[in-house]
């Protein structure tokens, strides 16, 4: 009697192989998103698109009077960018910087269309359980707060005399409401797909990976604010802060008053502290993931989810090390595209592979 609960339980936890597979998509999909949006962020075309027309611009400019107006519309709702950054910019090079930003608005567009469509079908085939429905509910709340606060961010930058880029703290926000919706969906995925085969429990390992999953979190904000006040340009140099004394005048140059950190483009201080507190991070997260690697060999050695996670999680730790260093040391004038947008995605990975680490330690499902 006993084993036909258990495999009634466990039926009513089976979810169809299509709704998986769709959740795998839609994984995809923002992952590509996110590496999308930091292109676009890292060759100042965020503010190239001046309006947020949800419906009207699904098309982009589609004549030489059209492409006209869309860039007076950036010459003046962007001025301080555009006369500090790209005051001889041609048409051809407005249309690179538009193409990434309309790029970026049109993926989240089909990220939608990708959603809804099957969502109504399975809901139709009654393929979706409730407990997976609330789940999905929390995901589109996710994905229309990163969408509204999107525009909030873009348009911290337009109109604005005082900054030449969007407000780094409103992108870090976007890029965190990015980053839950992103682990919020994986950790949906992983209920679909692992329902039985849970690690014996080990309520310190588990707290600890936790700790260093939360550690993580934090370091991608803070990336987020590298990005946003390009303080990488600060002090470009690993693995030490070489020419001590020029970089401790900059951490006490103009203070960290509220007035600096509001205005942080005309203040040093803010940056060098933002780099300071990224790099001091990242060497504690390198820790805190070699000691949990460790941790886990020793404790659970026979596992297999485990000890294939642990394979990955190195790898992808010294890849994601690597690029720091190879970002961080090219920063001379310009935060390089390549190596920058490779370092945060690489850090979406890293995350969705400490979520796989922390599910394994789930309560055993019957």
């Amino acid at each position: 009697m006993e084993d036909v609960l258990i495999s009634e339980r466990r039926a009513t936890r089976q979810v169809h192989r299509l709704v998986r597979w769709w959740l795998v998509i839609g994984l995809v999909m923002v992952f590509f998103q996110v590496f999308i949006g930091g292109v676009t962020r890292l060759t100042d075309s965020g503010l190239s698109i001046t309006e947020w027309a949800v419906i009207q611009g699904t098309l982009p400019p589609m004549n030489p009077g059209e492409w006209d107006v869309a860039f007076e519309k950036y010459k003046i709702s962007a001025r301080r960018q555009y006369e500090s950054l790209h005051g001889d910019m041609t048409m051809s090079e407005f249309k690179v910087i538009f193409f990434w930003e309309y790029f970026h608005r049109l993926w989240a567009r089909l990220m939608g269309f990708v959603f809804i469509i099957p969502f109504f079908y399975f809901l139709y085939k009654k393929w979706i359980p409730g407990w997976l429905l609330k789940r999905l509910g929390v995901v589109i709340l996710l994905a229309s707060a990163a969408a509204t606060f999107g525009w909030i961010m873009v348009a911290s930058g337009l109109n604005e005399d005082n900054r030449t880029w969007v407000s780094a703290y409103k992108l870090m926000t976007h890029l965190g409401i990015a980053t839950v919706l992103f682990g919020y969906l994986f950790w949906t995925w992983l209920r679909t797909h692992q329902t039985d085969g849970f690690a014996a429990d080990r309520a310190g390992l588990k707290r600890f990976a936790w700790m260093t999953t939360g550690v993580l979190v934090i370091q991608i904000l803070l990336g987020g604010l590298m990005a946003g006040m390009r303080a990488g340009l600060i002090h470009p140099y690993f693995p030490f802060f070489v020419e001590g004394e020029r970089f401790l005048g900059a951490l006490t140059s103009s203070g960290v008053g509220m007035d600096n950190l509001i205005n942080y483009e005309q203040a040093v201080a803010p940056k060098a502290w933002v780099q300071v507190f990224h790099r001091s991070t990242a060497y504690l997260l390198t820790g805190l993931i070699i000691l949990l690697v460790f941790r886990l060999k020793r404790n659970l050695p026979d596992f297999k989810n485990i000890s294939t996670a642990t394979k990955l999680l190195i790898t992808l730790l010294i890849t994601q090390v690597s690029l720091g260093i190879l970002t961080l040391v090219n920063c001379f004038g310009k935060v390089p595209v390549v190596y920058a947008s490779l370092h945060q995605v690489v850090a979406l990975l890293l995350m969705i592979n400490m979520l796989y680490i922390c599910y394994q330690f789930r309560m055993r499902q019957v």
